[in-house]
């Protein structure tokens, strides 16, 4: 396809801030740029597909594109506007597709009719998953222009500045296409990283990883694409059904999938939908089982692991039904080891980074081809080290660490998108594996490829209580002393204090003292992949038994709900006795399950006037329900859900003093 000319019937709809603007356009004004005013930035894609979208995976999915895009606290953009508006380019601000890593949404706009999105940056997955579908995007806004004028746009014009992989990749139509083309050449890149130059960890795990074809070298430096061997991959039940549709369409009954035992599955978003808000009220739980129906039977058809339902949906819908867990938290507790190279289709995948393996997330398009052929599709990231140091304060943890680093204005602009982040330095090394998940989890917040921690003792000793496994460290696993970074980011944490995130994005973060006016929740909400592990729980425990020893309860009019992130969290609350706290003072035990975090299950909002405070990793609008929700720590959560308003730990034992 080079030297395509794409001729591109312009009409566009810009993504303004106003709403307003918004909805003349899709009734037929044609905008400039300047009469669009400002555009929206940190566009997510929750907004791009949210929910009702989500139990689609075929074109169906155009009817829903952009239903959820908020301009000031409206949503301009109706069912299948898109597509009755003849809109063909979408032009937006910085961060554009920032959140999880659903492929749905570039599906969702390319069966609208968008052929071209057009924004000042874009997120890694986002930009990856429109690649692999052949949805085409671009960072230059003297398109615009261009475009309205009727202009012809070469295809290498817009494949200017992407890697050689990337453009060979929209050249051929998409990842698969490519991907057959080159599956059986490729052979590992080099048995041992190379010793010329001092390498980080995560370079030096990447090399022991790196395939090589004809045509395809192994990626070395920034911004080089390749592939990689991946030693585990896992799904979902939100993608497996859309990765068997694509796999049936590009391979029919040669289908053949590739080293099934590193095939890891799991159904951990949607075991609590028969008690969702919005699934009910929507009338969703019906295309969830689909999907469920869908992804048993890509499991059963191929044999491949699954962790599944603790009861089958279909038999109670009354039930606390529950799954054996979530999958990046399990995979954390089960399967991932340092040195290894992990993909998942979810953008938290990088929670397994606290064991000093790679693990990043990628779309339907990249999991299916390293279904059937272990490749996984990879362009080499900038590094950023994170060193933090000195001690964490009482009362502070890795959560209240993580809205610190997301609220800085450098990460704020950008500065970590597409970035590795390495977190060390004392205060890291003082962590145990779960506050550091948190921490690498949170990379997807922070807009990084991935994160990871050295291992070291403490991984150890991890592995020994949580698996019985003797496992023995590796002398090439830690960064050399003089490998290179794109920035090192110094952080005192001695000075940290207890945070929250304002409603609408993980980065409106501010120390929870400083708010000048009380904030009345009606929702409190302890659980996630971030906040549903062993020790988040031991948070939650010490603030209610706390609070239950001095008679006190979840204040009146608050609901307080507590969700573990896998079995093995609910076992060890059963051990440790933590069910007689949560019980006194009025809380809910869930099972397993994403739940409330993915807007599936009891915590999230019913009605746009609720407020929540939740240990959640992201409050994107429309996130965990209509309401108002506000990121905060484990023990910030239980003791607001004590006081009936955003309140830390030590001021609740203040005020009882």
């Amino acid at each position: 396809m080079s030297g395509t000319i794409l001729r591109i019937e312009p009409r566009m709809l810009f993504l303004s801030r106003d709403p307003a603007r918004v909805r003349a356009q899709l009734a037929g004004a044609e905008l400039t740029r300047a009469q669009a005013g400002p555009l929206r930035d940190d566009i997510s894609t929750d907004e791009i597909s949210p929910l009702p979208a989500m139990v689609h995976f075929d074109a169906t999915l155009g009817r829903h594109a952009h239903t959820g895009f908020t301009a000031g606290t409206e949503r301009p953009i109706g069912r299948d506007a898109l597509r009755q508006a003849g809109i063909t380019v979408l032009v937006a601000g910085q961060r554009y597709g920032k959140g999880s890593s659903r492929e749905h949404s570039v599906v969702a706009e390319k069966a609208a009719g968008v052929r071209l999105v057009i924004a000042e940056t874009f997120e890694r997955i986002y930009r990856q998953n429109a690649d692999n579908a052949g949805l085409l995007t671009s960072t230059d806004g003297g398109l615009v222009e261009r475009l309205q004028r009727g202009e012809p746009i070469d295809l290498d014009e817009l494949l200017q500045g992407r890697d050689a992989l990337a453009a060979d990749i929209v050249r051929a139509g998409g990842l698969l296409r490519h991907g057959r083309l080159h599956a059986a050449g490729f052979v590992p890149a080099s048995a041992e990283p190379s010793a010329a130059r001092p390498m980080t960890l995560f370079e030096k795990i990447v090399a022991r990883h790196a395939l090589q074809a004809p045509g395809l070298p192994a990626p070395r430096a920034a911004g080089e694409g390749g592939f990689l061997r991946a030693d585990l991959r896992f799904i979902h039940e939100y993608y497996t059904a859309m990765a068997a549709h694509l796999l049936d369409a590009e391979y029919g009954t040669a289908l053949q999938l590739h080293d099934k035992a590193s095939i890891v599955c799991f159904e951990d978003h949607l075991s609590y939908v028969h008690r969702s808000p919005t699934h009910v009220a929507q009338g969703l739980v019906g295309g969830v089982r689909g999907l469920s129906q869908g992804h048993r039977a890509f499991v059963q058809r191929h044999g491949l692991t699954d962790h599944g339902y603790l009861q089958a949906l279909e038999a109670g819908d009354a039930g606390n039904t529950g799954s054996q867990g979530i999958s990046h938290a399990m995979v954390a507790e089960q399967y991932a080891l340092p040195g290894q190279l992990i993909v998942g289709t979810d953008s938290h995948t990088p929670h397994s980074g606290a064991l000093g393996c790679v693990a990043f997330g990628v779309g339907t398009t990249d999991m299916a081809l390293a279904f059937t052929t272990g490749a996984v599709r990879f362009t080499m990231p900038p590094q950023l080290r994170i060193a933090v140091e000195g001690a964490l304060p009482a009362g502070v943890s890795a959560k209240d660490l993580a809205l610190y680093l997301l609220a800085r204005e450098d990460i704020r602009a950008g500065a970590g998108v597409g970035r590795v982040f390495e977190f060390g330095g004392a205060a890291v090394r003082g962590l145990s594996i779960d506050e550091r998940a948190t921490l690498t989890n949170m990379v997807a917040e922070l807009g990084g490829f991935t994160g990871l921690v050295a291992p070291d003792d403490e991984t150890v000793r991890f592995l020994r209580e949580r698996r019985g496994l003797a496992f023995t460290l590796e002398d090439w696993m830690h960064s050399d002393q003089d490998a290179a970074y794109e920035r090192v980011i110094t952080i005192d944490c001695g000075a940290l204090s207890p945070m929250v995130a304002r409603p609408g994005d993980p980065g409106n973060g501010v120390p929870l003292a400083s708010l000048p006016d009380p904030v009345k929740i009606d929702i409190a909400y302890g659980g996630s992949c971030t906040a549903g592990k062993r020790e988040d729980f031991d948070q939650y425990h010490a603030v209610l038994a706390w609070a239950a020893a001095r008679g006190l309860r979840v204040a009146a009019g608050v609901r307080l709900y507590l969700q573990c992130g896998t079995r093995a969290v609910r076992e060890h609350c059963e051990t440790q006795g933590y069910l007689a706290a949560f019980e006194a003072v009025g809380a809910e035990l869930l099972q397993p399950a994403c739940g409330a975090c993915a807007n599936c299950g009891p915590g999230a909002s019913e009605r746009a006037d609720q407020v929540t405070v939740s240990a959640i990793n992201r409050n994107f609008p429309g996130r965990s329900g209509p309401g108002a929700v506000w990121l905060a720590s484990p023990q910030t959560v239980a003791a607001s859900a004590i006081a009936g308003e955003l309140c830390s730990f030590a001021a609740l034992q203040r005020r009882h003093a």
